[in-house]
């Protein structure tokens, strides 16, 4: 028991020293002590003039932490998202991207910046992520249950589809709107800044606060349709709104990052493997292990290479391994709490 509170407080605390190591790192060299300093000035006195040269201030203040708190909120969306999704088609194989409703919110970005310069991203992401998410539970129902075969068949039909319109909108903008939007969907946070947050972040809160706050519903919904029927929930009303959240946080985290693959996946197994299937603390673990995660991928792209790496990229290497790890070590299983 002291050993499972133990690797709780671990997971539930890894943002704070990923945040703080993340700050140490990046292509222009700035003396450790001076950025701490740097915090501390700010955090006491924020509005005196600052004493340290300007291209300190821009590079850790309009670079990095923008940066950093982005590529955490997108690893909380992307995480948490997964774990819901898992939970309430009963099925481990499940995630955003392999679901089509990141394929599907990207389709939606790619018309926003194509074609609808006017109408928010987020809202076109939106609309078409929670309608690829749909389309893919659609084809895979039938009478009775959403086969889990079927339905990762299905998200990857959804998601070629999805892909294919994406990749008759490149052929029709003219080649500086192409060389962005490909860049983009390779998964990248290079174009991170404070108005990516202000713009997302409220969103990506809207789409994971139901998430935290309605867990314990999900161990109902995981167990299947009748037994959460004869515990008084409406599962059609439960998985449509859950499906909904999570379809307005990925929507948000692809609008400002691009398709980002298996974080949703691998996350919630690492986490489940640790603590166990209780969404009561799988949720916020996931969303926590998510950010950290996600923070550090993102190091790696950025200093790998003297250029930086698409975090997706990145991502998808790091996941691939991990689920053969998990098929030669018996198998990925349908669980119940």
């Amino acid at each position: 028991m002291a050993k499972q509170k133990i690797i709780y407080i671990i997971l539930a605390l890894s943002p704070i020293p990923v945040f703080f190591f993340s700050l140490f790192l990046g292509a222009y060299e700035i003396p450790p002590l001076t950025i701490i300093y740097m915090l501390f000035k700010k955090i006491i006195s924020p509005f005196t003039r600052s004493p340290w040269p300007e291209t300190y201030g821009a590079i850790l203040f309009d670079i990095r932490i923008p940066r950093i708190i982005l590529a955490m909120l997108v690893g909380v969306a992307l995480s948490s998202s997964g774990a819901t999704l898992q939970a309430i088609f009963r099925n481990p194989l499940v995630d955003p991207y392999i679901l089509g409703l990141s394929s599907g919110a990207a389709f939606g970005c790619a018309i926003s910046i194509a074609f609808l310069p006017g109408v928010p991203i987020q809202l076109c992401a939106f609309i078409f992520g929670l309608l690829a998410a749909f389309i893919t539970y659609g084809i895979a129902k039938t009478r009775r249950e959403v086969p889990t075969l079927s339905l990762v068949l299905a998200g990857i039909i959804v998601s070629a589809l999805f892909f294919a319109l994406v990749s008759i909108i490149k052929f029709m903008v003219d080649p500086h709107k192409l060389s962005t939007m490909v860049y983009w969907l390779m998964g990248s946070l290079s174009l991170s800044d404070w108005k990516a947050i202000y713009t997302s972040a409220p969103w990506i809160f809207v789409g994971c606060a139901p998430l935290f706050l309605m867990r314990w519903r999900l161990n109902a919904l995981s167990m299947g349709d009748e037994e959460a029927k004869s515990l008084g929930i409406d599962v059609g009303r439960e998985r449509g709104m859950f499906i909904a959240a999570s379809a307005l946080a990925v929507a948000s985290a692809v609008s400002v990052s691009g398709i980002i693959g298996w974080v949703g996946l691998m996350i919630p197994h690492m986490v489940r493997m640790l603590i166990g299937p209780d969404h009561k603390r799988l949720i916020p673990l996931s969303m926590t292990v998510g950010a950290s995660f996600m923070l550090l991928a993102d190091d790696l792209a950025r200093i790998v290479t003297t250029f930086e790496i698409p975090v997706g990229i990145i991502t998808t290497i790091s996941g691939a391994p991990f689920f053969i790890y998990l098929l030669k070590r018996g198998g990925v299983k349908v669980w119940a709490p």
